[in-house]
């Protein structure tokens, strides 16, 4: 079978994002300097990052029926994505609760999947045909980790390249790691699986050699505004940040690399010049407010690598 693309296992939300200096407490309110709704959810974020640029997305997931869910359908239309979506009849489509930082663009977030919470292992193998036709297979931890693995054996058996971000941070049984080429987890996520710090280059190595011996072929751990690490047995490489400007919102920055990088392995990068390509998308997409909305297109990315 010739394989193309990418096939993306995850979940949409509908992101609420409510700005301020500061979260609240408790029993206290606080009045914001802005709000905003936008098409999120870390697959369908990655999908949408992926189509950008420039790569033929499948996505899978699970809606309700409902408005948000009308959001999800347009969303992946106008960005070219084909979608594998069942319907809840019903489970609402998903939401989630966004703060950012005024100062800083840091944010953090409540996801509640809705409907893509059930997603399950009979769900992923009703999209069987659309993971074995792609040369790259993504998936995270949003939508139950059953379907996750389903996913991952039908495209490890299909000979994939096989992606899986776990986040948000959970443990999971080690032998989901024999499934991955690449595990891509940011310092929280890292810290999570491994039990270790990684706060400096050499806690990120020890993070991704413990990642290894779980099984996974490469460890790409993402470092924020320190870069990436792209580590496997032999060989362990610094990937660069990109600065593209004032930070404006990080919630995308993950997806937009995640995405990107799947972008580049699919269409025949050498790892680090994918993970570059990956970590020049997302130095972009924190530059914009919004998850899905800030993913940078194939041509903004490469005038940011030429640039450097």
């Amino acid at each position: 079978m010739s394989q193309r693309g990418i096939a993306i296992l995850g979940i949409f939300v509908a992101d609420l994002a409510f700005r301020a200096g500061r979260q609240p407490v408790m029993g206290e309110t606080l009045m914001g300097s802005g709000f905003k709704m936008g098409p999120g959810g870390k697959g369908s974020n990655q999908a949408v990052a992926a189509a950008r640029a420039g790569a033929d997305v499948h996505f899978i997931t699970r809606l309700g029926q409902d408005a948000f869910g009308d959001i999800a359908r347009a969303t992946w239309a106008a960005e070219g994505i084909t979608a594998h979506a069942a319907l809840a009849a019903e489970e609402p489509t998903g939401a989630a609760y966004i703060f950012v930082s005024d100062e800083t663009g840091e944010n953090a977030i409540i996801v509640v999947p809705g409907a893509a919470g059930s997603l399950s292992a009979a769900d992923v193998e009703g999209a069987r045909a659309a993971i074995e036709g792609a040369k790259v297979f993504v998936t995270q931890l949003e939508q139950p980790l059953a379907a996750a693995r389903s996913g991952l054996e039908i495209a490890r058996a299909a000979g994939c390249i096989t992606l899986f971000n776990p986040a948000p941070a959970a443990l999971v049984p080690d032998d989901i790691f024999s499934l991955c080429d690449y595990v891509i987890p940011n310092e929280t996520e890292a810290a999570a699986l491994t039990g270790l710090p990684v706060g400096t280059e050499g806690e990120a190595r020890a993070a991704g050699d413990v990642l290894l011996k779980k099984g996974a072929r490469t460890a790409l751990i993402t470092l924020g505004a320190r870069g990436a690490l792209l580590h496997e047995r032999g060989s362990s490489v610094m990937i660069p940040a990109f600065n593209a400007g004032r930070v404006v919102e990080t919630a995308g920055a993950g997806d937009s690399f995640v995405g990107a990088f799947a972008a580049g392995l699919a269409e025949g990068m050498a790892p680090a010049d994918a993970a570059c390509f990956g970590s020049a998308a997302a130095g972009i997409s924190v530059t914009r407010p919004g998850t899905a909305p800030a993913m940078p297109t194939r041509s903004e990315i490469q005038a940011l690598l030429n640039a450097c």
